[in-house]
């Protein structure tokens, strides 16, 4: 665990450790910028399971697991049987989902009841649907708590969605339609599960209303201000400070749905082949699920964007691809034939990737040959862009699987058909992806610095200082569970909350540090490669004690 994944650790368990369940906190300091929900989830796993870096991760498995199985259900009750399992199988082996799901982010619980909303919608308004009361509940039900997972953003897109395809099927101004989705009562199921949290912060937050269309460092003006115009509108506009994101470029954003969705992309063709026609409960939820990917595509054209923000249009195109591979049309059949190709070029490449790395020696861990590119840690995938030919050198088990995965994708893809073909797929990529767990292995001292932490419990007790804000060695802060006094890292999330009212004084300057660091306590400081020079700058070389390095971050203490 490093960066997001510790950080969400540690402020559920600070959670749980306080009983503070309204005000996220993190080394002490008011953390605003998210909804609640995946940390109490977390916090609860860590009640009945201990606090354990995996237990952390069980909230977001789970969520992956019922995201798709609710595919496939939805699938198999508009389509069919066999649809609903392509759907499923499409979502649960597609390269998006495991990638996006490594990161403790909610953006797959957001996409669950994003899925479950719009089902949930379709079953109400659907005229031969017994129970349309139960079902507009639900859609109450998913929406309250897509609000406590991600926001407003959890509500903008399945009503978007919902706008477009009743405008497109000419149902917006239909009293049938509003009668079986029972608004008045669903506004009332989902203030009750989302208002009381929202207030409660608010209220612990002051001032309460402030609705000023600037942000600027320095500037506190409470919860209600920060979560909603800050967090919502001043981001969409790209106007929020602090800006520790990045955006992709437009064109980016759309196509690399084509990796996301590997190898099922590959149907893309003959699923938009398909009849869109809302005559018959199948061609409804193909409309409705074009609606669905169609306006979150488009509302993100127009904001900031990382990689992960179109997962919730994934169970969409799940949906669609499974229908299409139904049918086995020439496009099917081509579209086979592709991944096939596409399976045999990645094998070969592997091969002659292994071939010039085979010999090459791998000292040390992975760190030692990879080239960092902080400007792009932004973006979700940044460290992808720290890989060299080098570096390959450590992953030549991964590769062989990886190899492996992709020659029984060539296989696949060039004699077999149909649904013999589609398992193939499948099992290249469960191949594939157990390949990319094995390489997240080997990536573990650079990305995490639990060595570090498994250090610093050995070491005498001290006082911790980062050099750099609290991201870098987050997951040091986790195993440990020790606070930290930031040096010089009074800097993204950390910068808003630290204003508020209350908040502990945590932040030092070099003249705070240098005088830290001179006195007789026993501190230890963290810093990466990049820091070095400013610490030995600082301390001049005296009192600076190394206790312990990996995956090019280092320990030092002020005394022997």
């Amino acid at each position: 665990m490093d960066d997001v994944d510790a950080v969400q650790a540690q402020i559920a368990r600070n959670m749980l450790d306080s009983g503070d369940w309204v005000i996220a906190r993190l080394d002490g300091v008011p953390y605003l910028e998210k909804s609640p929900l995946i940390y109490w989830l977390i916090a609860g796993s860590y009640r009945v399971l201990g606090v354990h870096d995996w237990v952390a991760r069980i909230p977001v498995a789970l969520a992956s697991v019922l995201l798709c199985w609710l595919t496939f259900r939805y699938g198999r009750w508009a389509f069919g049987q066999r649809a609903g399992f392509y759907a499923g199988l499409t979502l649960a082996t597609c390269v998006g989902l495991f990638l996006f799901t490594r990161i403790q982010i909610p953006d797959v619980m957001l996409t669950l009841s994003v899925c479950l909303a719009f089902w949930s919608f379709q079953r109400a308004i659907d005229s031969e649907e017994a129970h349309a009361r139960r079902w507009a509940a639900l859609l109450a039900v998913s929406l309250g708590i897509g609000l406590m997972l991600k926001a407003l953003i959890a509500v903008v897109m399945p009503a978007g969605g919902i706008f477009v395809y009743l405008l497109y099927t000419r149902q917006l101004f239909s009293r049938d339609i509003w009668r079986r989705l029972y608004v008045g009562r669903g506004i009332l199921i989902l203030l009750a599960i989302a208002a009381p949290w929202h207030v409660l912060a608010t209220l612990r937050m002051p001032p309460y209303f402030d609705f000023t269309m600037h942000s600027g460092p320095g500037e506190y003006r409470g919860f209600f201000w920060f979560y909603f115009i800050n967090e919502h509108v001043l981001r969409f506009l790209n106007l929020r400070y602090p800006r520790d994101y990045n955006t992709l470029p437009r064109a980016a954003f759309w196509l690399l749905h084509l990796l996301w969705l590997f190898p099922w992309s590959a149907y893309c063709v003959a699923a938009a082949r398909l009849s869109y026609k809302p005559e018959d409960r199948a061609g409804r939820t193909r409309v409705l699920a074009l609606c669905w990917a169609g306006f979150l595509l488009v509302f993100f054209t127009f904001s900031t964007t990382q990689e992960y923000y179109s997962m919730p249009i994934y169970p969409a195109l799940a949906l669609l691809l499974g229908c299409a591979m139904v049918d086995e049309t020439r496009w099917v059949h081509i579209g086979t034939r592709i991944v096939g190709t596409i399976a045999a070029l990645v094998a070969a490449a592997i091969t002659a990737i292994l071939i010039y790395v085979w010999r090459m020696p791998a000292p040390g861990d992975i760190s030692r040959a990879l080239q960092q590119h902080p400007e792009d840690y932004t973006l979700s995938l940044g460290h992808m862009g720290d890989l060299t030919l080098a570096s390959f050198a450590y992953l030549r088990t991964p590769l062989i699987v990886a190899g492996l995965a992709f020659v029984i994708g060539a296989l696949g893809g060039w004699f077999l058909r149909g649904r013999r073909a589609f398992l193939a797929f499948a099992t290249m990529m469960v191949v594939f992806l157990h390949a990319s767990r094995l390489a997240l292995v080997v990536f573990d001292p650079y990305l995490s610095s639990r060595p570090l932490a498994e250090a610093l419990r050995r070491a005498p007790e001290g006082r911790l200082i980062s050099n750099g804000h609290y991201y870098a060695f987050s997951s040091v802060f986790f195993y440990t569970n020790l606070p930290v006094l930031v040096w010089n890292g009074r800097i993204n999330n950390l910068e808003y909350g630290s204003y508020a009212p209350g908040s502990p004084s945590v932040f030092i300057d070099d003249a705070q540090f240098l005088s830290l660091w001179s006195s007789p306590g026993r501190f230890y400081v963290l810093t990466d490669g990049d820091g070095l020079a400013h610490l030995n700058a600082i301390v001049q070389g005296s009192h600076l004690h190394p206790v312990a390095e990996s995956g090019g971050k280092f320990v030092f203490a002020n005394q022997p």
